[in-house]
């Protein structure tokens, strides 16, 4: 005959929850309207409030550039910093949700440009974090220079960027994780030849959700850059924004945020998950891109 549990105890089994499925308490600091808190500013220095995203997922950037914490049981994890101006105010708002800057654990960045990762130096001096680099990353974000090839590089020089000792750099698709929480990268060239995009699972409750941090995928150049002159640099933006359409992406949260509506997101106005919105954010980029090369035929010189 099989053993049988006492009543109490499966009526314990049925009604425990997991611990992420717990209530989870609001932290000191962080504002529930950071739309309104940043209503008429989108400066990459505009101080911003923190604020909760979903689950363990917070924003502590400013009102034009992103910044994200995300809290696991083996310290924190933070997405990007800003402009180097911005640090003190990314590092003061992850003390205002009653989080100490030493328990960072890991650095992630989504791309190499200085109004990314300009704050992350002076982050990781305060920190201890260890960095952990895109698949394409390592060289701009180690030495602090631009990569020659980044359509954007005349305007990237003008910009300096201290350098980040680089832990590892990781493989495309491949897998960090920290206290149970597996962030993935995504190679998506389509911005900056190191552009990164960053996937995870967090939970709220018993709900749980995929968070895709997708890079820029506006395709900027310098003025005298031509794409139509470089078909490997069109090649890798096609790569890149097909890579961003495909994102698991439950939840999706951008490095400006504007560029996802996400402080309005973020507070409700609209939805927060919203399906599809990776392949539309990527479709909407793609057809700017291919307005931008027909724009550049269309001027080109005629053959002597």
């Amino acid at each position: 005959m099989s053993a049988r549990l006492p009543i109490a105890a499966l009526l314990a089994a049925a009604l425990a929850l997991p611990a992420t499925a717990q209530p989870l308490p609001p932290r000191p600091g962080a504002t529930r309207n950071i739309a309104a808190a940043c209503a008429g500013r989108d400066g990459w220095a505009d101080p911003a409030p923190p604020a909760r995203i979903f689950g363990n997922t917070y924003y502590v950037g400013t009102c034009g550039i992103t910044a994200l914490l995300v809290q696991t049981q083996a310290g924190l994890v933070l997405l990007d910093g800003g402009v180097p101006e911005a640090a003190p105010l990314v590092l003061a708002n992850i003390r205002k949700l009653g989080f100490s800057p030493r328990a960072i654990r890991w650095i992630l960045v989504s791309h190499e440009h200085y109004d990314h990762a300009g704050a992350l130096a002076e982050i990781q001096r305060e920190s201890g974090a260890r960095v952990a680099a895109g698949p394409f990353q390592a060289q701009a974000l180690g030495t602090g220079q631009p990569d020659p090839g980044d359509p954007q590089y005349p305007m990237l020089a003008k910009h300096s960027m201290a350098p980040l000792r680089i832990e590892k750099t990781m493989l495309n698709y491949g897998r960090l994780t920290v206290g149970g929480i597996d962030f993935t990268p995504a190679a998506t060239p389509a911005h900056s030849p190191g552009s990164t995009s960053w996937t995870w699972r967090d939970c709220q409750g018993i709900e749980c959700r995929t968070i895709a941090y997708a890079d820029s995928a506006t395709v900027i150049s310098a003025e005298s850059y031509r794409f139509s002159d470089n078909p490997k640099r069109i090649a890798a933006v096609h790569t890149g924004l097909g890579a961003i359409a495909t994102l698991p992406c439950d939840i999706l949260i951008t490095p400006h945020p504007s560029a996802s509506n996400l402080f309005d997101r973020m507070s409700g106005v609209k939805p927060l998950v919203q399906a599809g919105a990776c392949r539309a954010y990527a479709l909407a980029a793609a057809k700017r891109f291919d307005e931008r090369l027909a724009s550049e035929n269309a001027t080109a010189l005629p053959p002597k």
